[in-house]
Formats: C-alpha cells, sequence, structure tokens
C-alpha cells in the first residue's frame, strides 16, 4: 500500500514502470493473492460500471426529478458551450447517479453519491482516444489508488469533510485516470490530481431533504467536467504549485473547518433555502400519507 501520491509516483519513475503496473505489483502483494485474481475483481467493478451506465440509459428514473432525461432529449441539437463529447459524458454521468438514487446496483467509486463522476469520464476518454478494454482496466487500477490513498491520508465522506471528499475525490481519481489512459507522465498525473481537487475545494454537501438526489446528481456532471479540465491542463503542461498530498491536506483541513450544516445533514446550502425547506417538507407529507394508507 502507497502512504502518499508522490510515493507512488517516485515508485513509478525509479522503477521506469507504468502507473498501472506498479499499483498492479503493490496490490498483488499486499493482497497475497495471484495477479489473476486482482484483474478479476477489477473487472467485475468495470462490468458493473458499464451495467450502471446501461441501466441508467435505458431505465426511467423513479425520482422525483429527471435531469439526465432532459439532457437526453437534447442531445439530438446542437451543443451550445462545451460540445457533443463533453455534453454526453455529463448525461452519462447524471444517468448512473440517478440510477444510484434509484437503488440501483453502481460501484461506489469512491463513493455511492459521486458514482457517476468515474465511469462517464473514463468511458467518454476511452471512446474519444480510441483505446480498448486493457487500457480502460489499467486507467481504473490508477483512479482507484489515488481515491485509496486520499482515503486513508483523509477522507471520503461528505459527512466529515463535505462534497470535496466526494464529487471532488472522484473528479481527482478520473482525472489521474484518463492522463495515465492518455499517455501523460507519472509527473502529470500527479499534476492532474492536484489540479483538479483544488478546483473542487471547500466544496459543502447540502442535499436537500438529506436524500442523494439534488444537487447531488448534477454535481456528478460537475465533477466528470472538472475531471477533463485538469486532466488536459497537465497533459499541457500546466502545473500545480502545490503537491497533490498537500493538496488533499489542506482538504482536509478545509472540511474540518465546515460546520456541520454544511457536510451531508441537509442542514445548510440550497437545503436550507426556502424552497428546499418546503420539498423537505412535501417529501415529509408524501410519506406520512403512504403510511397512513399501508403503501
Amino acid at each position: 500500500m502507497f502512504d502518499t501520491i508522490a510515493q507512488l509516483l517516485d515508485v513509478a519513475r525509479r522503477q521506469q514502470k507504468p502507473l498501472h503496473e506498479v499499483i498492479l505489483d503493490d496490490e498483488v502483494e499486499y493482497m497475497g493473492t495471484p495477479k489473476e485474481a486482482v484483474l478479476a475483481r477489477m473487472q467485475r467493478s468495470l462490468d458493473v460500471m458499464k451495467l450502471s451506465l446501461q441501466r441508467g440509459l435505458e431505465t426511467d428514473p423513479v425520482l422525483p426529478i429527471k435531469e439526465a432525461m432532459h439532457m437526453a432529449v437534447k442531445m439530438a441539437t446542437q451543443p451550445v458551450f462545451i460540445g457533443k463529447d463533453m455534453k454526453e459524458a455529463a448525461r452519462w454521468a447524471m444517468e448512473i447517479a440517478e440510477h444510484n438514487s434509484g437503488m440501483g446496483l453502481i460501484v461506489a467509486a469512491p463513493t455511492a453519491g459521486s458514482s457517476g463522476v468515474l465511469p462517464a469520464t473514463l468511458f467518454k476518454a476511452r471512446e474519444q482516444l480510441g483505446k480498448d478494454e486493457s487500457d480502460l482496466l489499467d486507467a481504473l487500477f490508477v483512479a482507484a489508488a489515488v481515491g485509496a490513498i486520499i482515503g486513508n491520508r483523509a477522507t471520503l465522506s461528505g459527512s466529515e469533510a463535505g462534497c470535496q471528499a466526494e464529487v471532488g475525490v472522484a473528479s481527482a481519481m478520473a482525472a489521474a485516470g484518463i492522463v495515465h489512459m492518455a499517455g501523460g507522465t507519472a509527473t502529470q498525473v500527479g499534476h492532474a490530481i492536484a489540479i483538479t481537487l483544488t478546483n473542487i475545494m471547500g466544496l459543502i454537501c447540502d442535499p436537500i431533504a438529506g436524500l442523494v438526489i439534488s444537487p447531488c446528481i448534477q454535481r456528478n456532471a460537475m465533477g466528470t467536467m472538472n475531471a477533463f479540465l485538469g486532466a488536459e491542463m497537465a497533459l499541457s503542461g500546466v502545473e500545480s504549485l502545490i503537491p497533490a498530498d498537500e493538496v488533499v491536506d489542506a482538504m482536509m483541513k478545509t472540511g474540518k473547518k465546515l460546520p456541520a450544516e454544511l457536510k451531508e445533514t441537509g442542514l445548510g446550502g440550497i437545503a436550507d433555502t426556502p424552497t428546499g425547506r418546503r420539498i423537505k417538507e412535501d417529501m415529509l407529507k408524501k410519506s406520512a400519507e403512504g403510511k397512513g394508507s399501508g403503501q
């Protein structure tokens, strides 16, 4: 197990090996299992990610709001600003997030509430770059290692550090994965992580009615766009002044300073607006009526 991102990147540079190989070798040693078993486990996660997108695209979500469907209706029209590929990636992220909110099977990467960011980013990058399944799996190993390091060094919990620890970390994981997929260096992967996480520093967790619906679903789309931006910047030679590990530490310190109202309680941010409170009251009323009627 790697304790820091710097340690992981340094090992890859010293051994002159691709990041995914360094990570795979480390996982085999740490788990004490054959390489084939580790690969099979990661393939299973990848398969579930694919299924979650497929189900999200095929199924009408049982939610009071259907944001991804609105994007789908507009897909036939020419994008105004971000281009067709990015518009589709944003939609994919929301489809998976909606599938999660409807109790569908997803991969928490790193959490259920942020589960749309990583697969949407990886799948679209693979399509854009013309990569194959093995490249996708390699990128997933890189993303997973980044998430594991951040989780051990800081947190992946919105209730502990806000949405920066969920969608923010998912975005950093995704950026790392697609920089690797695009042939970026270990150093560029590090900068992508730092840039992406810095961009989203301080993001609060303020789910309306305490449910992982709004603004969570929209933020999955934002996290995907942030991942592509951070990756593009790093691959273009933009460097973060602050090393990735220090950015992670700063995220955690920032999270600790956030009040409880802004950390998954549904008591602050947009959850505490007049409309947010009304939505919560309406949902509680409908729930009570349903219980009263025996439904």
